[in-house]
């Protein structure tokens, strides 16, 4: 049997906390999340904007949690003693809580620990505007032919999802892998602190969360906190072909990191030379600290080939095996959200419903709407995007929407269908032969998009998370499933 990821002791140490428990006792891991808990896991009971997971601990033991990281103040048995039967929670157990001054500052040293105790494996840190997920899922399957891996779970990359997946990592892991993300200055060198990354990645620069930032520059000097918690002698891998590759490269410097760029740019140390773009990937030839590599790419997209460039640099530096990792990048589909298709046969003809619904920005709106472009009329007669809003864009939103009809013509989209108040900036600004439909909110566009598509047409939906795409995804699948 595998040792624990954690014994009840070894959670006490390293958050400074108490429990009456057996210090032996295995812990597996851990989750916030008391429907996500496997039994054998500890339960951190986070105080949120919305929830205080205090209310949740006894579900988690009765789940079978080994654990339940709880503050000082939470009741204990004797408590309940004085509380009427039917309003006092039940399961609470002292030897399965671990009482500390403050679980969020319990989960940061958690986090911190696990970091420390796999000092041997080598850790990689991605950030950047658009691509985080996709490149972070690109390098757990490069890294993979090389040894063991362990990477963050979804989009895991603030404040509460770094230090948990550290806190998650296996004692004897070889490769971690983690994305950074923010929204604010400050947030990622805090994380990048807990991280230590030997590697920073920086995917690329762009107009995101410009609603907190005066701007792109700004973003830009918040990305490079990246660099701030780099191990020394570690590196930093740099998108030569980004406006803000210069700037990023100084700070990089600054914090006495390696500099290895990545692009078409001549001087990138890790060059493309060629590649032929498809509908479901890619064919890319390029040249790795001067080895010519040729290798599949499976997920579709230019800006997924610009980053599978920063993967192979990683893997490079991190002692992997290039090769095989190169080969690997073959079996990477597009996560959950993020570009997943769903192909759905019909009598008339198959339907492709393509989910980016997860998030969405200028960058990677425009790259999703280059993609689709990728689909040849012999697959699909109709090109049919579903856009949201781009959320977060402060007074440069209406512009930076009305800014995409260069995209959607440059891609052949054939019709628009768009919901949002700055998406109307997009929708007024298309021909009238591009456009679907236009309504406030998702909901509201959902009747008349069903009642549009149909057999033979590939559909993009995308938005950030806060415009509701995910429901259209939903509803489009279920209505030629049924059929």
């Amino acid at each position: 049997m595998a040792d624990p990821t954690w014994t009840l002791g070894e959670v006490i140490e390293a958050t400074g906390g108490r429990c009456e428990g057996d210090p032996a006792a295995p812990i597996s891991g851990f989750s916030i999340d008391s429907r996500a808990l496997d039994p054998g896991e500890g339960f951190i009971a986070i105080r949120g904007p919305n929830r205080d997971g205090h209310d949740f601990v006894p579900k988690a033991l009765d789940a079978g949690a080994g654990c339940a990281v709880v503050e000082e103040t939470f009741p204990g048995e004797s408590d309940l003693e004085t509380r009427e039967a039917d309003t006092a929670p039940a399961g609470l157990d002292e030897t399965r809580l671990v009482r500390v001054e403050d679980t969020f500052d319990a989960l940061n040293d958690l986090g911190r620990a696990g970091r420390e105790r796999t000092d041997h494996a080598v850790v990689i840190g991605v950030t950047g505007s658009a691509g985080k997920t996709g490149t972070k899922e690109a390098l757990r399957a490069a890294l993979g032919p090389s040894g063991t891996v362990h990477a963050s779970a979804k989009s895991f990359n603030n404040h509460w999802g770094v230090p948990l997946t550290l806190a998650n990592m296996p004692r004897d892991i070889d490769y971690g892998v983690f994305e950074v993300g923010m929204n604010h200055a400050g947030e990622i060198a805090a994380l990048t602190r807990l991280v230590r990354p030997h590697i920073a990645i920086v995917t690329t620069v762009a107009p995101v969360h410009l609603g907190f930032f005066s701007s792109v520059e700004e973003i830009a000097d918040a990305k490079a906190e990246i660099f701030e918690g780099l191990e020394p002698g570690g590196a930093a891998v740099l998108n030569r072909d980004n406006p803000h590759f210069e700037r990023l490269a100084a700070a990089a410097r600054g914090e006495g990191a390696r500099l290895v760029s990545f692009g078409e740019d001549e001087r990138s140390k890790v060059r493309l030379i060629d590649c032929d773009l498809g509908p479901e990937g890619s064919t890319v030839t390029a040249d790795v600290f001067g080895e010519t590599l040729t290798f599949r790419v499976g997920t579709p997209g230019r800006h997924v080939v610009q980053n599978t460039l920063a993967v192979l640099a990683a893997v490079k530096l991190a002692g992997a095996d290039l090769s095989a990792g190169a080969k690997a990048l073959g079996t990477v589909g597009a996560p959950a959200g993020r570009g997943e298709r769903f192909v759905i046969p019909t009598e008339q003809g198959p339907v492709c419903i393509v989910d980016e619904s997860y998030n969405a920005n200028p960058a990677s709106m425009r790259a999703a709407l280059a993609t689709l472009g990728l689909t040849s009329r012999d697959d699909y007669k109709r090109r049919v995007a579903v856009l949201g809003d781009m959320l977060e864009l402060g007074d440069e939103g209406p512009r930076l929407h009305r800014e995409l009809a260069e995209a959607v013509d440059a891609a052949g989209i054939d019709v628009v269908f768009a919901c949002g108040e700055c998406m109307a900036s997009l929708f007024e600004a298309l021909p009238q032969a591009r456009r679907g439909a236009y309504a406030e909110t998702s909901e509201g566009l959902a009747p008349v998009l069903l009642s549009a598509v149909r057999p033979g047409d590939i559909v993009m939906v995308k938005g950030s998370l806060g415009s509701r795409m995910a429901p259209l995804v939903a509803a489009l699948k279920r209505r030629f499933e049924e059929r």
